[in-house]
């Protein structure tokens, strides 16, 4: 009786271990890094993509993880600085020996960090948005290996407002870029696909990240003949560029902002200076307004409630590029198990890949996998995002 009652408790026991995924090593967590900006000018994109991250998290490991194994996830903080970040990177990559690495979240600290990555071989998602992160060689297409992007490349963004002001008849064009590598590299986009277009930049007025005043450079502008505005940096200063341009009765005059505008806060913080403001963003800081049919709805309106049911927000487009990276990582996990070669392999050759910025299409000559057409051009109209077209 004795042998059979200790035969029914181990039998017990060894379904229970059973159903609850337990199997030895299949048990251990998948350790995923993420470097992002929840300090300093970046903290405004940072904060949701930390956000986003932690949620998604929370929704895999609550069904399971992947195949048994739980997300282990360890954030770090880069202050915005480019020295941080480097140093978080290698932390992550030799102490915490991740998987993978999302982030970071702007420009510049992305482009201080991507060589670590690279050299360690570790595969590594940036949530900016300068083409110069991924590619090595423009004119010969190549690619740095290890490293990937969701963001629409800032020469996306500006063919996406370059078609828009084209048709509505704008030619003459004054552009404020800020002295940072995002501001740097929209800029020299800006200037080198403004002669396909017929435009004529009448102006190039540069700021410092921090600058709290712009009137001297909107007064430069006033006194120029131009029919468009274009400002390219993320932070306060799109907020102030929009106060000069509203105080200094410029208004008659469109006004662009590039993808880095893409939160609710901005609009917020703008208040009567942001109407009727122009800039591309991805569709989903538009879901409510896409048709049942668009390809990207269903992802998105889940996105949209899950995170105000967690957080009681909205979501921005960097919370949006931090799902996007999170999940294609996810995805590659699930296909490919944790072996960062073929996690790298794996994100290289995906296509058909339905994110919150597109269906992303990845190959060995683009790793950021957009094209023009994950942009819509929106406009804000009482207080609220709008589409322009």
């Amino acid at each position: 009786m004795m042998k059979k009652t200790l035969l029914f408790l181990l039998v017990v026991a060894l379904c229970l271990f059973t159903s609850l995924g337990y199997s030895g090593s299949a048990q251990t967590p998948y350790k995923i890094g993420a470097i992002l900006s929840l300090s300093g000018r970046g903290a405004l994109l940072g904060i949701p993509e930390k956000k986003t991250i932690e949620m998604l998290v929370e929704q895999v490991n609550s069904r399971g993880g992947i195949h048994g194994h739980p997300i282990k996830l360890i954030i770090l903080d880069d202050g915005s600085k480019k020295k941080m970040a480097a140093e978080g990177v290698k932390r992550l990559i030799e102490e915490e020996d991740v998987l993978a690495i999302i982030g970071p979240s702007l420009s510049g600290t992305s482009l201080a960090v991507f060589p670590i990555a690279e050299a360690s071989e570790v595969p590594l998602i940036s949530c900016a948005a300068s083409y110069k992160i991924v590619t090595a060689n423009r004119e010969a297409g190549e690619q740095y290996k290890w490293i990937f992007k969701t963001p629409q490349s800032d020469s996306l963004a500006v063919l996406r407002i370059y078609t828009h002001m084209k048709k509505r008849g704008i030619s003459r064009i004054a552009i404020l870029t800020a002295k940072t590598e995002f501001g740097e590299s929209g800029r020299e986009e800006l200037t080198r696909l403004a002669p396909g277009f017929g435009m004529s930049i009448v102006a190039q007025e540069t700021y410092g990240p921090r600058q709290t005043s712009m009137v001297k450079e909107f007064r430069k502008i006033k006194q120029l003949s131009c029919d468009g505005i274009i400002n390219w940096s993320v932070g306060p200063t799109q907020i102030i560029a929009l106060y000069h341009w509203r105080e200094m009765g410029l208004s008659v005059i469109p006004f662009y902002q590039s993808h880095g505008f893409g939160s609710p806060r901005n609009i917020a913080l703008a208040g009567n200076a942001g109407e009727g403001v122009f800039c591309p963003l991805g569709p989903c800081m538009v879901g409510p307004l896409l048709p049942e049919n668009h390809p990207q709805k269903q992802v998105i309106m889940a996105y949209r409630k899950a995170f105000r049911e967690r957080y009681g927000e909205e979501i921005s487009s960097f919370g949006g590029h931090a799902w996007d990276a999170f999940s294609l990582l996810v995805d590659a996990l699930k296909t490919v198990g944790p072996i960062r070669p073929k996690i790298r392999e794996h994100l290289e050759f995906r296509r058909g890949f339905v994110g919150q910025h597109g269906v992303f299409n990845f190959s060995p000559l683009d790793h950021n996998g957009l094209s023009i057409d994950s942009f819509v051009m929106v406009v804000v109209k009482d207080g609220k995002w709008a589409l322009a077209e």
